[in-house]
Order: structure tokens, then sequence, then C-alpha cells
């Protein structure tokens, strides 16, 4: 009679889960940057001990979403000028790459989600939802991830793209992020006309001038180191 010894687990670990939560609460600001984290408090309001709450505080902080402190506190991870730049140079060469994989490979149904993100994405730019933005611009990037199916790439993003979120939603504004909007129309076009090397440049182009429109905010209002 075989033994079992591994058994399908029904739910995330408590490491997991508050990692889970902080992150995204990091991420769309709920948790201010520079905003302090007791573990002690933490673990009191997830109702668990302290260690899974130090786990996940260590993983973020491995991250860069959350910094320690001389004195062992610590601190939601301030937003940094210089880091997003690097941030943004990445994920853009990462999306290149994953739209060169993936544009050959598109399905009609492919470039069916990719218009419903992207009017998704026009709709809560005008109604100036940020976090729904960002969401339904994920969605439009995942649909090239998805098809390249290439888990290394999206491994490389998922320590870049929070600190990207982050600025996003923080310099969130309605107009300007109606460019975005028009160059993923290009995009889907160049797709439709099987153009794949203008696919992967206008992808690029698309992360790029999204990092230059951010960080050229971040300066000129001098709030960010």
């Amino acid at each position: 009679m075989e033994k079992e010894i591994i058994k399908p687990i029904k739910r995330l670990s408590f490491r997991d889960e508050v990692y889970q939560t902080l992150k995204k609460s990091i991420i769309n600001l709920e948790l201010q940057p520079e905003e302090r984290l007791n573990d002690k408090e933490l673990a009191e309001k997830f109702g668990i001990s302290r260690t899974p709450v130090r786990e996940a505080l260590k993983r973020l902080e491995d991250e860069g979403l959350v910094e320690s402190l001389p004195g062992s506190s610590t601190r939601v991870a301030s937003l940094k000028l210089k880091e997003a730049k690097h941030a943004f140079t990445v994920v853009a060469a990462l999306h290149a790459l994953a739209a060169r994989l993936a544009s050959p490979l598109l399905k009609e149904m492919d470039i069916e989600v990719l218009e419903f993100s992207n009017k998704t994405l026009k709709i809560a730019i005008e109604k100036g939802e940020a976090i729904k933005a960002i969401e339904a611009d994920g969605n439009f990037h995942k649909v090239f991830l998805d098809v390249a199916g290439n888990p290394e790439i999206t491994f490389a993003l998922e320590r870049s793209v929070p600190k990207i979120q982050r600025l996003e939603i923080s310099q969130f504004t309605t107009l300007k992020g109606l460019n975005s909007v028009e160059q993923h129309n290009q995009i889907i076009s160049a797709c439709k006309n099987q153009e794949y090397e203008r696919v992967v440049r206008l992808v690029e182009e698309n992360w790029l001038s999204l990092g230059e429109l951010l960080t050229q905010q971040m300066e000129s209002r001098g709030e960010f180191s």
C-alpha cells in the first residue's frame, strides 16, 4: 500500500500569506514609503506568531521593498530615483525578450486579450483609477510572457516590477497615461501584421518611455533620492 507522505497543500503558509499581503499593500502604497514596520504589531494584527512575519519581511527586504535601519528597526523602502532608472532598463529588456519569443506564436485569442486589456487600461486611466490601470497594463504584457513560456523571464521580472508599480501609483497622472494606450495600439497592430521585429521594438519603447516619464516627474518634484 502506497503511503501518502506528501499531500496537496490547501492554503498558503502563514509566511507566504503575510508576504503576499504586505507586498500588495506596499505596491499599492497602503503602506507608505519609509513607514515603520513592527513585526510584533504585525503579528498581532495577523493573529499569528512573529516568526512568519519576520520571514516575510526578510523576503521583502531581499526584493528591495523593505529596508532595515540601525537599531533593528524595519520600514517600507523609500522610492529611489537611481534605482527606478535601473529597474526600467532591466524590465524593458526582459519584456522585449518575451515579445521576441511570443510574437510569432500569438493566436487570435491572444490578440483579443491584448485588445481587451488595453480597453480596460484606457477606461481606468480616464477614471483616474491608478491600481486598476496598472493591473490592466500588467494583463496586457502578461500575454507575451505567457505565450513566451519562459519562466526565467517571469522570475527575473518579479524583483523589478513591484518597484516600478509603486512608482506608477505614486506618480499617476491620467493625461500622460493615455500615451501608453496608444503605444499598446501600435503593438497590437504590429502583432496583427506579423511585424515581429517592430513588436519587439515597440514593447521595449513602451517601457522605456514610461520610465523616462516617471523619472522626469520625480526629478522635477525633487521628492525622492
